[in-house]
């Protein structure tokens, strides 16, 4: 098994808080997408010969700027030069593009989940996170992608925001219960440098994160949610009738990946790499036949911490036949360290797995890193 992740760097305008690599000019939109042709074939030997794609995953900025045309080229070139027996295939939208035109047009192509940012069903919100849509848009492109035929929908909510109340999150969460809604993937508002969020902070323009606030409305999360019948399958991740997002759950069980077009990562299993986060240089280099990335040689101690951190986020938590088949001492000292945390109730072992409780799911980020080996 294995998947492949397609960035497209373009988008309307920037949210306050993204940090993502995306440019709001498309001037080199077609340029752009001719360079994803060609470095999918450039890159077909990278996951080696028995490599079976059963994920695609386009992602971004946003995806749904693609035409219909545009899209399908790029999975020719992927049935081209890979062997696919596909599970997934994912496909980020904005709402405000999700027209019944353009889902109509996207219904023939091999895409069968939408992943859509509707982030908040509040004008104020939306206004205060700079986004492109309006709550009515939001709600009638779900409606409108359900009547199209996509039965597999995330929606993306935050909570955090200083203009999101209890009273407005508990809302949102009830509104995607209501309109059918069976993957919510719920994040924590962060302020990552470099994003217009952060300067608005550092200047006045804007009030701070309260982490209070979000350790609140991730309690109130996971209560509504459990409540209404999902799963919290990962820290940030809810599915009704195990419709798990296959694409990112591959991610968090280390399946090996390609990544496609500018600030792409990808992963073999030994090894990670990553593309130039730059679209002329990258469309520069892509057309003369040169891979703009870089890599690094992943360490035991890397390998072991990587499933530490991806696995106690999820339901399923961390091996520990997988953590003693890596590295026996860490192993051990792994299972000396997570004592203090099984007497705090914060994690459990069950099934051979360690495993963090809803109380120790607050606390994941700090928990892991305690967790990691230091080299």
């Amino acid at each position: 098994m294995a998947g492949i992740y397609i960035h497209i760097p373009f988008c309307k305008q920037a949210c306050h808080y993204c940090n993502f690599h995306f440019a709001t000019s498309h001037r080199y939109k077609n340029e752009l997408v001719q360079a994803l042709l060609i470095e999918l074939e450039l890159r077909k030997a990278y996951l080696g010969p028995d490599a079976t794609i059963e994920t695609i995953y386009f992602g971004g900025g946003t995806p749904s700027l693609l035409t219909q045309a545009e899209t399908m080229s790029i999975f020719d070139a992927v049935f081209k030069h890979y062997h696919t027996d596909l599970r997934e295939v994912t496909f980020e939208a904005n709402p405000d593009d999700l027209t019944a035109g353009y889902l109509e047009a996207l219904s023939q192509t091999p895409v069968n989940r939408l992943s859509i940012g509707v982030q908040s069903f509040f004008e104020e919100d939306l206004r205060w996170m700079h986004r492109a849509h309006t709550r009515q848009q939001a709600e009638n492109c779900i409606r409108m992608a359900m009547d199209t035929g996509f039965n597999h929908l995330t929606i993306d909510l935050i909570y955090g925001a200083p203009t999101t109340t209890d009273a407005m999150w508990q809302h949102n969460m009830q509104r995607a219960i209501e309109l059918g809604i069976e993957h919510i993937s719920a994040y924590a508002l962060t302020v990552e440098d470099k994003t217009p969020l952060s300067k608005m902070i550092r200047t006045g323009q804007a009030q701070t994160v309260n982490a209070d606030k979000s350790a609140t409305q991730f309690v109130m999360m996971v209560k509504t949610l459990t409540e209404a019948g999902f799963e919290q399958y990962e820290i940030s991740n809810f599915a009704k009738n195990r419709q798990y997002a296959l694409h990112n759950t591959s991610y968090w069980q280390g399946v090996h990946y390609l990544g496609i077009g500018p600030s792409a990562h990808s992963y073999d299993g030994r090894s990670r790499c990553w593309n130039i986060a730059n679209n002329r240089q990258y469309i520069k280099s892509v057309v003369n036949g040169i891979i703009p990335a870089e890599s690094e040689l992943l360490t035991t101690a890397d390998r072991f911490n990587e499933l530490i951190m991806t696995g106690l986020r999820t339901m399923w938590g961390v091996s520990l036949q997988a953590l003693e088949q890596l590295d026996s001492s860490y192993a051990t000292l792994f299972q000396q360290n997570i004592q203090k945390y099984i007497s705090a109730g914060q994690m459990k072992l069950e099934s051979g797995s360690c495993i963090l409780t809803q109380e120790g799911k607050i606390l994941a980020d700090g928990i892991a890193s305690d967790l990691f080996v230091l080299t």
